[in-house]
C-alpha cells in the first residue's frame, strides 16, 4: 500500500480522499503547512500531497528526495508555490489544472454582485431591523464593460456568465484561444475601457504585481477590481492607494499576496499584524474572502479524484497527463517525454 503524506488539510479536504483511497492508497493528513520546519513529518512516506500555501522551497525539495519521495501532488491548478526547477529530474510534480471552473468563476460574480448592490451591507442592516435603503444604490451590470485577464477554463466560464447578464466582454491572454469568439485587446486597451477587470490568470514572473500603480492609472476612475486567482498579481499597497484616492472603486478579492500565515486561519481573537490587509478589510467597498472560491462540494470531489488519479498514473508507470514541467511549464507538452512523463 501506499503512504501520502496529505499537508495543509482542513476537515472538508478528508472526505474525498478517504473516499477514493480504495485499498492500495493510505493518506496521512497533517494540519501543518509543509515547509522547512515541518518536512521531516515527509519521512517514510512515498509521496506528499500539497495545497497552495504550502512551501515547497529549493530546500524542501532537497529533504523530500533525500527521504526518497519522487512525487509531489498538488491538489490545486498553480504551482508557485513550488519550486519546479528544483524538482526537474529528480521529483516528479502534477496537479489538479480544473477542478472546477464554474465554482471559482460563480464566487467571482458573487463576490461582484454583493459589493456593486451592497448585499452585505443590507444583511447586517435589516437583521438589525434597519429597513432603511440610503447608500445601498448600486449600477446595472447590463451594457457594463467587463475585462477578463486570463481565458483559460475558469476565465472562459467567467466570460459566459458575464455575457448571461448583458456586460460587454473584452479579454487580454499571452495565448489567446482559437475560434472561442472572445473579443481580445491589449493591457492597455483592457485597462482604459473596461468598468470591471476581474484577474484569472496565473501568477509568474510576467504576472506578479500586474496590477500596480501605474496600472491602475490606467484604468477607468471607478473601475471595480475582482482577484480570484493569486494574491500577488494585484500590489496591495497600490490598490490600498488607489481606493484612497478614489480611483478604484471598489476591490473584491478571495486571495491575498500575503495571505500564507493568514488565510484558512481564526485570527478573530487577535490582531492581526498585516497593517494593509487590517485597512484594506476597514474600507466601505472592499470585499475579502479568504480564499474559497474553490470551496464546493462538486470541487471537493473532482480535486480528491484527480489527485489520487494522478498518484495512481504515476506509482503504475502510466502517462502523466497533468505532469508539471521546468523545461517548457504546461502539463502535457514536454518533447523530451520519456514514458509520457518529464524526464
Amino acid at each position: 500500500m501506499l503512504k501520502i503524506a496529505v499537508f495543509d488539510t482542513k476537515p472538508y479536504d478528508e472526505p474525498g480522499f478517504i473516499k477514493y483511497a480504495g485499498d492500495d492508497l493510505e493518506f496521512k493528513f497533517f494540519e501543518s503547512r509543509l515547509s522547512e520546519d515541518t518536512v521531516q513529518l515527509a519521512q517514510g512516506f512515498d509521496a506528499v500531497c500539497v495545497f497552495v500555501n504550502d512551501d515547497v522551497n529549493a530546500h524542501v525539495v532537497d529533504r523530500l528526495y533525500a527521504y526518497g519521495i519522487r512525487l509531489i501532488a498538488l491538489r490545486c491548478a498553480g504551482f508557485n508555490n513550488v519550486d519546479i526547477r528544483a524538482c526537474f529530474g529528480r521529483i516528479h510534480v502534477v496537479r489538479v489544472p480544473a477542478y472546477s471552473p464554474y465554482a471559482v468563476a460563480e464566487h467571482a460574480m458573487a463576490l461582484l454582485l454583493t459589493s456593486l448592490r451592497r448585499i452585505h451591507k443590507a444583511y447586517i442592516r435589516t437583521r438589525d431591523f434597519n429597513f432603511t435603503l440610503n447608500g445601498l444604490t448600486g449600477f446595472d451590470l447590463h451594457g457594463k464593460t467587463m475585462g477578463v485577464i486570463g481565458t483559460g477554463k475558469i476565465g472562459r466560464v467567467f466570460i459566459d456568465i458575464c455575457r448571461g447578464f448583458g456586460m460587454k466582454v473584452i479579454a487580454y491572454d499571452l495565448f489567446p484561444a482559437q475560434d472561442s469568439g472572445i473579443d481580445y485587446v491589449t493591457l492597455d486597451e483592457l485597462y482604459a475601457q473596461s468598468d470591471i477587470i476581474s484577474l484569472h490568470c496565473p501568477l509568474t514572473e510576467q504576472t506578479e504585481h500586474m496590477i500596480n500603480t501605474q496600472t491602475i492609472e490606467k484604468m477607468k476612475k471607478g473601475v471595480f477590481l475582482i482577484n480570484t486567482s493569486r494574491g500577488a498579481l494585484i500590489d496591495s499597497e497600490a490598490l490600498l492607494e488607489g481606493i484612497k484616492s478614489r480611483h478604484v472603486g471598489a476591490a473584491c478579492l478571495d486571495v491575498y499576496e500575503e495571505e500564507a500565515d493568514i488565510f484558512f486561519q481564526d485570527y478573530s481573537g487577535h490582531i492581526v499584524e498585516d497593517d494593509v490587509l487590517a485597512r484594506l478589510i476597514s474600507m466601505p467597498n472592499v470585499i475579502v474572502t479568504s480564499h474559497q472560491a474553490f470551496l464546493t462540494r462538486d470541487a471537493l470531489d473532482n480535486i480528491a479524484q484527480t489527485t489520487t488519479d494522478n498518484i495512481r498514473a504515476f506509482f503504475s508507470d502510466a502517462r502523466l497527463n497533468n505532469e508539471i514541467c521546468y523545461q517548457c511549464g504546461h502539463a502535457g507538452e514536454c518533447k523530451k517525454q520519456r514514458r509520457g512523463k518529464c524526464f
